[in-house]
Parts: C-alpha cells; sequence; structure tokens
C-alpha cells in the first residue's frame, strides 16, 4: 500500500492481528437481503477492471487521500491480466454503480477495495463476491483488517499465527474464480448457495441470518 495517491513508496503490511471475512459467518442485513432480491443493479465480473479501481483511489470528502497510488494500480491491472485479480461491479441504467476487486491465489482471496456511486451498490457487490467464492470453493476472504462497517457483516480479527495457518491450508487448496455475469449473491438471500469446506466454528460471528458454509483490505468508499 502507499501513504498517498502522489507517494511512489509501496509498502508491505504484516499486521500482528489480521482482518478476515469468514464465509460460514456472513451476516446479510434484512434492509440488504431485500435489495438483493430487488435486483437493482446488472452485476458483472471483470468487466471494467481498471474503473473499478480508479474508482476506488479516487478521493472522497470523507476520505480525501487514498492508500493507492498509481505504480499499485498498474500493478492490480497486470495482476488482473494474468487472471488472478477480479473485479465484482454493479452496473445501472449503463453505467457504473459500485464494486470492488481483489486478488485470488488458490483458495485464498485477498479483498482489497470497494466504493459506490449509488447507495448499497458495494455491499450487494460484496454479497456477490462472497456467493462467487463459496461456489469456487474458496477457504479463505482476507480484509487485512477490520472496519466498522465489515464488522457488521461478520467480519473480525485474528492472531497472525492464526491466519497464516489458514493462509497456509488456503494456498494448497483449488478453487476457481467464477467470473460469469450471474448474480451469485441471489443465493444467499434465498438459501440456494452451495458451500464449501473452510472456517473454523470457532470464528464465525454469530447472530442473525448468515450465509452458509466456507470461510483482502477491503477499504470501503460506500454511500
Amino acid at each position: 500500500m502507499a501513504n498517498d495517491r502522489d507517494d511512489p513508496t509501496i509498502y508491505l503490511v504484516n499486521p500482528e492481528r489480521r482482518g478476515i471475512l469468514p464465509l460460514d459467518g456472513f451476516h446479510i442485513p434484512r434492509s440488504l437481503r431485500k435489495t438483493v432480491r430487488r435486483r437493482p443493479f446488472d452485476i458483472r465480473c471483470n468487466t471494467a477492471f481498471r474503473q473499478v479501481i480508479t474508482a476506488c483511489a479516487d478521493p472522497t470528502p470523507e476520505r480525501p487521500r487514498t492508500w493507492l497510488n498509481d505504480g499499485l494500480i498498474e500493478l492490480y491491472v497486470e495482476l488482473h491480466h494474468a487472471g488472478h485479480a477480479h473485479s465484482v461491479e454493479c452496473w445501472q441504467d449503463g453505467r457504473l454503480a459500485g464494486g470492488l476487486y481483489g486478488v485470488s491465489l488458490g483458495g485464498a482471496f485477498f479483498g482489497e477495495s470497494m466504493f459506490s456511486y449509488r447507495t448499497d451498490a458495494s455491499k450487494v457487490a460484496l454479497v456477490d463476491l462472497i456467493g462467487r467464492l463459496l461456489a469456487g470453493h474458496f477457504l479463505l476472504l482476507d480484509t487485512q483488517f477490520v472496519t466498522d462497517h465489515l464488522r457488521r457483516f461478520g467480519a473480525l480479527e485474528i492472531a497472525r499465527t492464526s491466519y497464516l495457518s489458514r493462509l497456509r491450508r488456503a494456498l494448497r487448496a483449488e478453487a476457481r474464480f467464477p467470473s460469469q455475469a450471474y448474480p451469485f449473491g441471489e443465493g444467499l438471500v434465498t438459501g440456494a448457495a452451495s458451500g464449501s469446506e473452510g472456517g473454523s466454528g470457532n470464528d464465525t460471528a454469530g447472530g442473525g441470518d448468515s450465509a452458509s458454509t466456507g470461510s483482502a483490505q477491503l477499504k470501503t468508499q460506500t454511500s
């Protein structure tokens, strides 16, 4: 990550406690379930990766500085062309309304950032991402850190040693990121999602409606 858009220095971050979003503990608020069922957005995958990452890097009134500089953006675009970085996009009336992107390695997905131009667009993209990870047999969704926004979806912190153990297991797993233009998130709100193996029950965030089965800093710019 970088300190600012204009700072060319790139830093590697290895925190003592790591944020993850266990797939078997993903919580979908009831109001968001209703939004997903209404289908306000056209869900697409990997059709506008550069647009998504550029939108994530744009400053906002709530966040005047960004951790993405031009060098990082180009590195992520190269990873995308190599098949390792993916975007989940919400479109409305032919325009990009919100989305997220991240990197996949083995059965691990590293969520990087999300943004919204329309209410709930990034949240709907997150629900769709979880559906894709479950369908692709992923074991780990790494959020790097936990924000209040992510905590409402079930994100939690674990010790670095526990994280590294999960990461080693996930990297050995056979997983495939589904890139079809299909609303994978709808299966989570109808109970039709197929699961993967991941996640320890000890790390599951309990309570409320959660996605069935399975276990990026996802820095948010949400409306």
